[in-house]
């Protein structure tokens, strides 16, 4: 009841999911660090205080409790998050208590960048930049997105690629899965 749905159940009998991904993990580092940082600035004031104030001490430690919650929020965003491309659209599905599912057709797309900092390639993530015709969507900017360049190969290949080719490749995948037994992700 409380649970997510997820992203595939968003899927169209006809797409074909190609990407599905959760922002890297080092989207979180700055609310780590954050939550880190308050946690020893609570920690060493109270240790500052003396032993009679236990008011202020009651007060510090609710303090570090919602800062333990507030990042364990942050931390279960970003595990319920989900970037999925099909063959048809992009999907970006997110919300804790609240599902939010913003959407962008595949045919909108009209320029394709991806950018990678110095941190980005340490880590293994990098930002992609989806331009569309007429006006900026809500997906025009994938930050934290791990492997870029797979994800920049994938939907250049279907953006601009051959679609008989891509049809073809669809059925070969389709049939082989079939000869194995497994049934195709609708």
């Amino acid at each position: 009841m409380f649970a997510p749905r997820d992203p595939d159940d968003y899927l169209l009998s006809s797409e074909r999911r190609v990407i599905r991904v959760r922002r890297h993990w080092s989207y979180l580092i700055w609310d780590v660090a954050e939550a880190a940082a308050l946690l020893a600035g609570f920690m060493m004031i109270s240790y500052l205080l003396p032993a009679d104030a236990s008011l202020l001490q009651n007060v510090l430690w609710y303090g570090a409790l919602i800062v333990l919650l507030r990042l364990s929020y942050f931390i279960i965003e970003w595990w319920v998050e989900r970037i999925v491309v099909t063959d048809k659209r992009f999907m970006l599905t997110s919300g804790v208590f609240e599902t939010k599912v913003a959407m962008m057709p595949i045919t909108k797309v009209t320029d394709l960048t991806y950018e990678r900092t110095v941190s980005g390639r340490m880590f293994g993530y990098g930002t992609l930049i989806v331009e569309s015709a007429g006006q900026i969507q809500a997906l025009n900017r994938l930050e934290f997105l791990p492997n870029p360049e797979e994800v920049y190969d994938a939907i250049s290949e279907l953006t601009f690629g051959d679609k008989k080719a891509q049809a073809e490749r669809f059925s070969m995948i389709k049939a082989q899965r079939a000869a194995r037994g497994k049934k195709m992700v609708p």
